[in-house]
């Protein structure tokens, strides 16, 4: 590998251990501290649902960067693709990757949006918890794929 892709081999793996990084952040630290602010501001100053409003908003500029990652994959392994140096494993988490990315971006946080733009009483259906719980489960294989993706490109990159 010469010099100057290894530099984008580094920046690549650094982008999307952000990526990473800020996905778990969100699902885990942002959603607790945002989904409990009675606890931080010492009364229930918010609703569940202007919760949930702050919660969407934090992800859809998420998504975002997402949407920018995503862009960054496709090329960064089909440039590795067309060398011929991808492997099953870095193939298929690069897939997850991008599916997950996609369905993330273009499918959950646009229908989230709009179930919430419906009012109070669409965020309690069923079909906003369905929504909302496959969403968390596609987050969940997301992080997986990803970290699975950086293993791999490690894994190469220090050979």
């Amino acid at each position: 590998m010469n010099k100057n892709f290894r530099m984008v081999t580094m920046a690549y793996l650094i982008f999307l251990s952000g990526v990473l990084g800020a996905m778990l952040y969100a699902g885990i630290v942002v959603t607790a501290v945002t989904f409990h602010t009675d606890m931080w501001l010492g009364a229930d100053l918010l609703t569940r649902f202007q919760e949930g409003q702050i919660m969407t908003e934090n992800f859809l500029r998420l998504s975002y960067v997402v949407n920018a990652m995503i862009v960054v994959v496709v090329l960064y392994e089909g440039y590795k693709f067309k060398k011929f140096e991808r492997d099953i494993v870095t193939k298929v988490a690069t897939f997850f990757v991008l599916a997950t990315a996609l369905l993330f971006s273009q499918y959950y946080i646009p229908d989230i949006i709009a179930m919430q733009a419906q009012g109070e009483e669409v965020t309690k259906s069923v079909a906003f918890l369905n929504t909302h719980k496959g969403s968390e489960i596609n987050s969940k294989i997301f992080a997986l794929a990803l970290l699975a993706l950086i293993v791999q490109n490690m894994r190469k990159a220090c050979k």
